[in-house]
């Protein structure tokens, strides 16, 4: 996790998203088979542009390469808030580049709020 001064508290990926949950946060943002981003339990179709990433958590494994993720906590231009969770290195959750170009389109504006 990039929050080096509290890595003794919440070091996994489960530990944030429990964290996130009793937050309130509990659906995910997710890419579907026709790359479309998606709100869980919404028909929404975002765009880059509808999306703020306000917090970015990163793990990595300690000997396997294949333990790296990302979790993006985002929010929406309606103000729901939600994460997206990612494999990353070598192999990612989302196959091709469509993925990795949507990401890279969302704008980033990080939050002290989700520092715990």
């Amino acid at each position: 996790m990039d929050n080096s001064e509290n890595i003794d508290r919440m070091t996994t990926l489960s530990q944030v998203m429990n964290t996130l949950s009793e937050r309130g946060i509990k659906r995910e943002f997710r890419m579907n088979e026709d790359c479309e981003m998606k709100f869980e339990n919404s028909d929404k179709n975002y765009q880059p542009s509808d999306l703020t990433i306000i917090k970015t958590y990163r793990f990595e494994g300690e000997s396997d390469p294949d333990d790296n993720a990302v979790l993006y906590v985002l929010k929406d231009t309606a103000g729901n808030i939600g994460m997206m969770i990612d494999s990353y290195g070598a192999d990612s959750n989302y196959p091709g580049e469509k993925f990795d170009e949507f990401l890279r389109e969302i704008p980033v504006k990080e939050s002290d709020e989700f520092n715990f």
